[in-house]
């Protein structure tokens, strides 16, 4: 299982998958497609049914029953597309056998070491085989960690047929970076009662509280006039900006929140006296507070435009998905299983708030009902990203074993 892990993920992060927020169809980037035709010759080479891929990208597969009890269908999905905030083009993998501990070079020409001093969380995974950048890229273990677990969960399944199961749907998905992974995801054609994706963090997370999360776009209109002759004249763009920015309460930043706390984003800002345009990101896990953090970009926005004129500020919010604890709470079933499942496999799950989404928090709206399980990464869309090789042999047996653990309680 170990080196089928290790090849498949290796694989499948050297095919460029970034995704492109600017580019309206789907998938957002060929990239995409070539990973989701490979996954399709691979799970038909491996013995699964029904495999699809539909125009858009989505890739969709069953593993039929083998048991006579009545067992729900259960779904497993992954997504295909890698973070906008550093590349993903060119990943050269690197393996580390038997971390020791201390320093990983990275990229010595660049002078780019992960280490321990910088990420204390390495200390964890001493003796462990890591799977690292070679400091120029994301690794992309968000979310192909995710795919490899689950392919190699199937494949194992299928070499296993003493192991009982009800039926499985599993699915790859396009452009979750960019908050529309289940836009076009048919929810009846896949056919499951409920599913887990498989795109946390590191070993024992198991989520199913998300952000409360929108996107909010401003373009500030400005007056340009030569600046010995601006006097009554000029009006600038960038400040009328800096001036919505300074309203914002400014420890509600990431930067200066955890747990349950919210914020408000600026992810992007672009400009001159001319035209401004920024980008923010609205985060918060109480749905009430998060329509009031809609709300006060909307008064400042308000008070902007009176100040400066109607056509000087345009806000355009837009929800991207909402906190899944709402829809997932009456199915806590699922949840509780695959705590069930960790513990027993001698591993505690971390139950915290998505500081973020995941696919389940628009799929869990859309009528299927679905947390989020680990997949043994650190340091999501950056260089210093890496994953340990043992954990995704971890998670891989949890996903085997929540399939096992719910034909065990199903009636015949």
């Amino acid at each position: 299982m170990r080196d089928e892990i290790i090849n498949r993920f290796t694989s499948y992060v050297r095919i460029d998958t970034q995704s492109n927020e600017d580019n309206e169809i789907c998938p957002s980037t060929p990239g995409q497609l070539t990973l989701a035709r490979q996954l399709v010759q691979e799970l038909q080479e491996i013995g699964m049914e029904d495999v699809s891929m539909d125009d858009n990208g989505y890739v969709m597969a069953t593993l039929p029953g083998n048991t006579v009890k009545d067992v729900p269908t259960i779904g497993f999905l992954a997504h295909l597309d890698t973070a906008t905030d550093f590349s993903g083009a060119n990943v050269q993998p690197q393996i580390v056998e038997n971390y020791s501990g201390g320093d990983i070079p990275l990229n010595e020409a660049g002078n780019i070491v992960l280490s321990p001093r910088d990420f204390p969380e390495l200390h964890k995974y001493k003796g462990h085989t890591l799977i690292t950048t070679d400091g120029n890229t994301l690794l992309g273990a968000d979310d192909k960690a995710g795919i490899a677990e689950i392919m190699t969960a199937m494949a194992h399944l299928i070499q296993h047929p003493e192991i009982k199961h009800g039926k499985i749907r599993v699915a790859f998905t396009p452009d979750e970076e960019i908050g529309r992974g289940p836009e076009r995801f048919d929810v009846a054609a896949f056919g499951a009662e409920f599913a887990y994706t498989v795109d946390g963090g590191p070993l024992g997370e198991l989520e199913f509280e998300s952000f409360n999360a929108a996107m909010a776009k401003i373009t500030c209109k400005g007056v340009n006039v030569h600046p010995g002759t601006a006097k009554g004249k000029m009006i600038n763009s960038a400040k009328i900006a800096m001036e919505f920015h300074g309203q914002l309460p400014a420890g509600e930043a990431p930067e200066h929140t955890e747990g349950y706390e919210g914020f408000y984003h600026l992810s992007s800002i672009k400009g001159d006296v001319e035209e401004t345009r920024m980008q923010y990101l609205i985060r918060d896990f109480d749905r009430q507070q998060f329509e009031g953090r809609k709300a006060r970009m909307e008064s400042i926005a308000a008070e902007l435009r009176a100040k400066y004129g109607h056509d000087k500020l345009v806000l355009d919010i837009r929800d991207q998905y909402y906190n899944m604890r709402e829809k997932i709470e009456p199915n806590m079933d699922i949840v509780n299983v695959a705590a069930e499942v960790m513990r027993n496999l001698g591993i505690e799950p971390v139950m915290t708030p998505i500081r973020g989404g995941t696919d389940g928090s628009q799929l869990s709206y859309m009528g299927l009902p679905t947390p989020n399980l680990f997949t043994g990464g650190e340091n999501y869309h950056g260089r210093f990203e890496y994953i340990s090789v043992d954990n995704m042999v971890k998670a891989t047996e949890v996903i085997i074993g929540i399939i096992r653990r719910f034909e065990e309680r199903a009636q015949s």
